[in-house]
């Protein structure tokens, strides 16, 4: 876990992405891995994710994960499409015991200090803080990095070009969910070298962080 976590740190932002037609995956991991940023989190928000997520797997050196799992059934069918970490929206316990029982990666999501000390349960480093916008963004993980100064955070929701770098400053922060670089109409209409290009400006402007 220690070497996941140092890995995605060294990425600093993992692209969360909602997959409507299984067939434009590989294409959008390439797009990924070409524009520098070997990381996936694919939503359980459409049908396709799970087959979604068999096909970025045949993309070497693409870390691909699954998001907004919701049931240990969710969590189990992306572990049999190949997922390398799981994501949930917020914090399930049942989801949280099945990856922890599993030695799978999980960052559960969580909005307050309640869901923290129940992750905490689990001895797990980090959390995923959503949304992260609408929950007070920065200023709550500040708030919340006082009682618990060991938790590091994965924010989502509501990061974009404008704020990122403001969020990764903060040294309780891992790396930060976003989409900006891989819009839902983007993938859809199969504008690849557009997702490329996006991705590649993303990881121009936090490499100095």
């Amino acid at each position: 876990m220690k070497d996941f976590i140092k890995n995605l740190k060294s990425l600093k932002i993992v692209p969360v992405i909602k997959v409507n037609d299984a067939k434009n995956a590989y294409e959008l991991g390439k797009a990924l891995m070409e524009g520098g940023l070997p990381v996936a989190e694919v939503t359980f928000r459409s049908e396709a994710a799970a087959d979604s997520i068999r096909e970025m797997r045949k993309i070497e050196g693409l870390l691909v994960g699954a998001g907004t799992i919701t049931s240990v059934k969710q969590a189990q069918t992306a572990l049999d499409a190949g997922a390398e970490f799981l994501v949930t929206a917020g914090f399930s316990k049942p989801v949280t015991e099945f990856a922890v029982e599993n030695n799978i990666p999980i960052f559960p999501g969580i909005c307050t200090p309640t869901e923290i000390m129940s992750i905490l349960e689990f001895e797990l480093p980090v959390a995923k803080f959503f949304p992260a916008e609408n929950y007070g963004g920065l200023k709550t993980i500040k708030a919340l990095s006082g009682p618990f100064p060991n938790m590091m955070f994965m924010p989502t929701g509501g990061i974009n070009t404008s704020n990122v770098r403001e969020y990764l400053s903060h040294p309780n922060i891992i790396a930060c969910g976003g989409s900006w670089m891989v819009k839902e109409d983007l993938i859809d209409n199969q504008k690849f070298d557009e997702i490329r290009n996006l991705v590649a400006e993303a990881v121009e402007l936090v490499k100095d962080l």
